[in-house]
């Protein structure tokens, strides 16, 4: 049991150590990703809404044509009353043909009124549809700029990130699924990604919370997995500090220096 809790916490540190160098890539491309990503959706947005106003255009432009057949239809009938007047026998029925056409004139007029305030609108739908067509190209350029740098960025690290992936997901074959899911939910939930840690200096190395000396006894056995009380991070292990021991150097005291300096020096005399 031992042995296996002691693989389970090698191989989370493992995938943790990998994910780590992952984000460290992510890191260095910063906010361009969002950025692209915002400008697509942004630029998708103002396409669907010139769509919408061209749709709208081609509705109002029905319109126009609409009132066109009415008042060449008016026309018609004004054209036939008039000679239907030529042929009357009696002034009532002059008077309602008369009405007729005065009807249809009023329906001209309308129409006309309608094609005019059609008109407007169109002007006002085109002159909108102008400006969101040039708000649209400089984010096209804005979005060709950003897709540059990344993928500059990118190509700069895609061979390790590549490498690093392929073995993230060897690594995290090897890890029991009920155990995977767990470390996945920690590290989504910790802001510096890191959900399997080392106890440093005495301290939890994702929060920095000490760690009393018996649980760190603990950890040690590696009998079983143990989180950190504060932060639940996975405590994989204990740093061991080595402490290098300084030569000590003889130091020699100033009084035997002087008394050596004023020491003669004994000449034997033949």
């Amino acid at each position: 049991m031992e042995n296996t809790v002691a693989k389970k916490l090698e191989a989370l540190l493992k995938l943790q150590n990998i994910d780590s160098k992952l984000d460290e890539i992510r890191k260095v491309r910063g906010d361009l990703p969002v950025e692209v990503q915002d400008l697509e959706d942004e630029i998708a947005g103002y396409e669907t809404r010139i769509g919408k106003f061209k749709e709208e255009l081609n509705v109002l432009n029905e319109a126009i044509s609409k009132h066109k057949i009415e008042i060449k239809e008016a026309e018609r009938l004004i054209e036939k009353y008039q000679q239907q007047q030529n042929n009357v026998k009696n002034n009532r029925e002059f008077e309602a043909i008369a009405k007729e056409i005065e009807l249809q004139d009023l329906e001209i007029q309308l129409a006309k009124k309608k094609i005019k305030e059609t008109l407007a609108k169109i002007e006002k739908k085109e002159e909108a549809i102008e400006e969101t067509e040039n708000i649209l190209a400089e984010r096209h350029k804005d979005l060709k700029n950003k897709r540059k740098e990344l993928d500059t960025i990118m190509a700069e690290s895609e061979e390790d990130e590549d490498k690093l992936l392929k073995e993230r997901e060897k690594r995290a074959k090897a890890i029991e699924p009920r155990l995977y899911k767990s470390y996945t939910k920690i590290r989504e939930n910790a802001q510096n990604g890191l959900a399997v840690v080392v106890v440093k200096r005495d301290a939890c190395g994702g929060c920095f919370n000490v760690v009393p000396p018996q649980r760190q006894a603990e950890i040690r056995e590696k009998k079983k997995i143990i989180v950190c009380e504060h932060c639940g991070r996975v405590l994989a292990d204990v740093e061991e500090v080595v402490v290098v021991e300084k030569e000590k150097t003889k130091k020699t005291s100033l009084r035997k220096k002087v008394a050596e300096l004023n020491n003669p020096v004994k000449v034997i005399e033949e």
